[in-house]
């Protein structure tokens, strides 16, 4: 078979959710690996007072371009941008575009969908299943498809503790649960939705998993695949290690460590943390294009790909946490609220103390004095904010699950030496620590726009807050003296022995180490 951008050469390729993490990150990779490509097509609409134009035109500004705006200077020229909106019939495609699209598109990839777990049901629904059968409508128009890829998630399944690469039969036909929620006011959907997603924890897994179900219903009349990724975290090679944009899942987490915001997180330090670098769930997307493409026998079974670290190279919570603060220390952000110091504990009562101790009680001591100072109090709403993300992150924190990912090795065998250079997505390879550091360095750097060269600034400013905290349990302890034991005999009596214990330890291990010297 041809490779991978010997495949591409000449093609017409579709993008939905193309100005998203991921969907920046295969439009990158596609004009920079296969630089043949014809054409990309982005499906984008007007957002914030920005036309479709100026958002693609934003978008080939970004850091992330760099690369490929070093080969190719007039790479835009490749990108066209196609007014739509996923919530309106149609998908609101203009019926011109329509015609265009059908005349010349050759592989579809669908990476648009809401990410929020708390979407409310009707808006996920929308977003996730009713737009995606949309697509596939549009999909059966196109003369020239070769291969529609669909992402969708690897917790799409999570009320299953094993999960293979099939599509599960969905917890309600999609088609019947569109139909009566179209005569439902919000708030009936709203109070029944906790009965609808059964066991299921938010409205983005349960959708996901009517989208999939959706998307096999069209197996016989196109060539389909999809991907199933974990938790998307920053790149591991590609274009550069540690490229992230946005605060969503352990991104958000992680900046909070940094800024010592975030001081305990419950989750099991055993539970394997099955993050996925950007760039792996790229390449894997792109080969299972090719193949998709290269193996068109309709009707076929749509494969399925599980793209997870879990099963081949796991990494736990504990672990993760431990290098994240090893690098801030290294690494330090700039203005850090308290120096680094998170705490993972699986116990709801301890985090609930610490949560308590550690984040309430300085946040409302921070905002007293803004208040005092004429501003505008800002830390518990921070800290409320935080909790929030951290609860909607908790069920998956908290469990370990297993994945078959056959099909991925299967599809590894499939490339040739050169393919499995240019587009590798073997996590065997990955090595968690050197990872999780850019990681941390690619948050500061392309989310916060902090500049490396203020690290020793950074290390200045948590060793003053070091003494700030070693001023403050000086005179907490004065405090607890002069109030509790300095006014009770027993209460010195206990101090007094306390103290002559340490002391007497201290002069035994003096003495056992001047005798061993």
């Amino acid at each position: 078979m041809a490779s991978i951008p010997e495949y591409y050469a000449g093609k017409n390729v579709l993008i939905t959710g193309a100005t998203g993490f991921m969907g920046k990150v295969l439009v990158e990779k596609l004009l920079r690996s296969c630089p043949e490509v014809k054409a990309l097509y982005l499906l984008v609409r007007p957002k914030a007072g920005q036309s479709m134009q100026q958002r693609v035109s934003d978008m080939m500004v970004c850091r992330l371009f760099d690369r490929v705006r070093e080969d190719n200077p007039d790479f835009h020229q490749k990108i066209i941008p196609i007014s739509s909106e996923l919530t309106q019939p149609g998908l609101a495609i203009s019926p011109e575009d329509v015609e265009k699209l059908s005349a010349c598109i050759n592989v579809i990839f669908h990476c648009a969908a809401t990410i929020r777990f708390d979407e409310p049901l009707k808006h996920a629904l929308q977003l996730n299943v009713i737009a995606t059968q949309q697509l596939l409508s549009l999909a059966q128009q196109m003369n020239h498809l070769e291969a529609f890829i669909h992402v969708s998630t690897a917790y799409a399944n999570c009320n299953r503790k094993h999960i293979d690469e099939v599509i599960y039969p969905p917890p309600v036909e999609p088609k019947k649960l569109i139909e009566s929620l179209e005569w439902m006011d919000d708030g009936i959907v709203r109070d029944i939705t906790a009965r609808l997603i059964g066991d299921r924890p938010n409205t983005y897994t349960y959708t996901k998993a009517l989208a999939e179900y959706v998307v096999q219903q069209e197996q016989d009349k196109l060539n389909i695949a999809i991907i199933r990724p974990s938790i998307v975290g920053a790149s591991w090679q590609e274009p550069f290690p540690g490229w992230i944009d946005n605060f969503n899942g352990p991104s958000g987490i992680f900046i909070a460590a940094g800024k010592g915001i975030l001081r305990t997180m419950r989750a099991n330090n055993d539970a394997v943390a099955d993050l996925i670098p950007v760039d792996v769930v790229i390449n894997l997307t792109l080969a299972a294009g090719w193949y998709t493409a290269k193996h068109r026998l309709v009707p076929k079974p749509a494969l399925v790909y599980n793209c997870t670290t879990g099963g081949i190279n796991p990494f736990h919570w504990g672990e993760i946490e431990h290098h994240v603060m090893l690098s801030w220390k290294r690494n330090p952000l700039e203005q850090a609220f308290r120096r680094p110091n998170t705490n993972i504990t699986s116990n709801y009562l301890i985090n609930q103390y610490w949560i308590l101790v550690s984040h309430k009680f300085p946040a409302l001591i921070y905002d007293f004095f803004l208040r005092l100072s004429g501003q505008k109090p800002q830390m518990m709403r921070i800290f409320n904010r935080l909790h929030k993300a951290i609860g909607l992150l908790e069920y998956f924190s908290s469990r370990d699950w297993e994945w078959n990912s056959e099909n991925m090795s299967m599809l590894m065998n499939q490339l040739t030496p050169e393919d499995r250079k240019t587009f590798n997505f073997d996590v065997r390879q990955l090595n968690w620590p050197e990872y999780i550091e850019n990681y941390c360095i690619g948050t500061k750097k392309y989310v916060l726009n902090e500049d490396m060269s203020d690290i020793p600034a950074a290390r200045q400013h948590l060793r003053k807050l070091r003494n700030i905290r070693y001023t403050f349990n000086t005179l907490l302890v004065v405090f607890i003296w002069r109030v509790f034991i300095a006014r009770s005999q027993m209460a010195r009596n206990i101090w007094y022995f306390v103290v002559s214990l340490c002391f007497k330890f201290l002069s035994y291990f003096r003495a056992s180490s001047t005798i061993t010297n």
